[in-house]
């Protein structure tokens, strides 16, 4: 099985158009399998399978030691169940997840494929991503502290996200097809713990998002990690994806949302080009919208700390090898496309 994952995933790097036609043949067959099976599941199937592989691995561990140490015994077949389950686990993130890094990136098969952008357009953008955050800020519900609360439950919400990403994919063929809702992780202050808004699973082919983290952010991850079950798993691209199914929602929290989620990126770059422009544009924000961010901030420094700094670096490691060289900053990436995609709808209008 090991071999056979090499083989596959060199097929990916090596030959042209293989990863497309795994994408849309095999991996949507399975998608469409998986999301069914496990769907049917209210809760995260992925988080408690991992839950218990680390408790098996643990005791057998402790199982082995006993053996090699107090016993003075051991035999090779000892070991053989770790390298059957790692085969396994090895298998299905190859032809689930691996394979599709190499596939043909979501703006060019949809033909908009992102351009360099000027000082004056990524200032435009963050204008126009303003001016979308403020309408929309004024519709939220927000609770007493005046930080946003998603106005149905995250069940629904999960509902709703499904519904929008289906509903993109009438645009978009690639995305197209039904998509299982996504779930809370139970126990999501691990996730907090490790500055994690979400995980999708391919061993189970589960959207998994952080309940806990500040309500803006749940719409816009729920959708993120909903794109990768169509195989698009580049960071960028899912968070692309995402702003397009959260602006083309009916649902005001949706939009917000990808409005949010768009500034934060737009305005972070027009930061590094220039700080006088980026006064100017953040002068503008409202005050709403100014109360989530800091309440955002606020929940993610009481949760720094180590394991938030290791969880960087794995995740940066990991995206560098499956072919994003710019590792975790492949999330701020998206500006190149929202700023094309400003340019191509919007930019005549202001």
């Amino acid at each position: 099985m090991q071999a056979f994952s090499w083989v596959l995933l060199a097929c990916a790097w090596r030959i042209d158009g293989f990863a497309d036609w795994w994408a849309a043949h095999v991996f949507r067959l399975w998608t469409a399998v998986a999301g069914t099976v496990f769907g049917i599941f209210p809760f995260s199937v992925a988080e408690f399978v991992l839950y218990a592989l680390i408790i098996w691995t643990v005791g057998s561990l402790c199982i082995a030691f006993r053996q090699v140490f107090i016993c003075r015994r051991m035999q090779k077949a000892e070991f053989s169940h770790f390298l059957l389950v790692a085969s396994v686990l090895w298998f299905l993130f190859v032809t689930c997840s691996g394979i599709n890094y190499q596939r043909t990136s979501f703006a060019e098969s949809a033909g908009m494929e992102a351009e360099e952008y000027t000082l004056t357009e990524l200032k435009g953008t963050s204008l126009w991503l303003t001016q979308k955050v403020n309408e929309y800020a004024a519709r939220m519900e927000r609770g007493e502290d005046g930080v946003m609360c998603l106005s149905l439950s995250l069940d629904e919400t999960g509902q709703v996200a499904a519904q929008a990403m289906e509903a993109l994919g009438n645009a978009y063929p690639l995305l197209s097809g039904s998509y299982p809702s996504p779930k809370p992780v139970t126990f999501s202050r691990i996730l907090s713990l490790l500055s994690l808004t979400g995980v999708y699973s391919p061993l189970t082919i589960e959207a998994n998002y952080n309940r806990e983290m500040t309500a803006y952010n749940i719409p816009f991850t729920m959708c993120h990690e909903l794109s990768h079950l169509k195989g698009f798993m580049q960071e960028q691209e899912a968070n692309f994806i995402a702003f397009l199914a959260c602006e083309q929602s009916r649902n005001a929290d949706f939009c917000y949302s990808g409005y949010m989620m768009a500034w934060i990126h737009c305005t972070n770059a027009l930061y590094d080009a220039s700080r006088t422009d980026y006064s100017e544009v953040r002068a503008l924000l409202c005050e709403e919208a100014v109360v989530d961010l800091t309440a955002n901030s606020a929940f993610w420094n009481s949760n720094d700390g180590t394991l938030a700094e290791v969880s960087s670096q794995v995740n940066d490691t990991y995206l560098k090898a499956n072919g994003q060289s710019s590792g975790v900053l492949s999330y701020e990436e998206v500006v190149d496309l929202l700023v094309t995609y400003w340019m191509n709808n919007y930019a005549e209008n202001n």
